[in-house]
């Protein structure tokens, strides 16, 4: 099955399902549906970067500073950010993402999901995925920040970062 045939849940503007659809269609029509966002950090609290692969449904060659994707069909925000992190690091046996917040993003160009954002520790080698990843590395906050203007970013996880960075100043 092609990441386009993923049948997701489609959702109201309060996170109820609706309906469910393909994922191609969900983007190509503007359904809004389900994504986590999971910050990884390493051992030393650095942050897992990347670039995603230009073959990508959704912002192709663009850098992120989380991994995720969407929540599959009567699929739980936590069991998707698991499953995610796991398949976007290209490891077995990470703890459970600790969930931290829920937003709804909408770029007001019909891209709209409800995204859940969360945080894990990976003390794991991490072999993420070729199809997913083009580049990766793990950078300390400060590098990320410098690189906040000279890197294209994904617009959705610029948003999660930029909540975080809010989330976490309230304390």
């Amino acid at each position: 099955m092609s990441a386009a045939d993923e049948i997701l849940d489609i959702v109201d503007e309060h996170d109820r399902v609706t309906g469910r659809s393909p994922r191609g269609e969900a983007y190509a029509r503007g359904l809004r549906h389900r994504c986590v966002f999971i910050q990884a950090r390493d051992a030393r609290g650095r942050l897992f970067v990347h670039r995603r692969t230009p073959t990508k449904l959704v912002f192709p060659s663009l850098h992120d500073m989380f991994v995720g994707g969407v929540v599959g069909a009567g699929e739980s925000y936590d069991d998707a950010a698991l499953r995610e992190a796991e398949e976007e690091l290209g490891v077995t046996g990470l703890p459970r993402p600790a969930f931290l917040f829920k937003f709804l993003y909408d770029d007001g160009a019909g891209r709209t999901w409800w995204s859940a954002v969360y945080e894990v520790r990976c003390d794991l080698p991490v072999d993420p995925q070729t199809e997913e990843v083009a580049w990766h590395d793990f950078l300390t906050e400060d590098e990320v920040r410098g690189r906040l203007t000279e890197w294209e970013w994904v617009p959705d996880g610029l948003a999660a970062y930029e909540r975080l960075t809010e989330f976490r100043a309230r304390g």
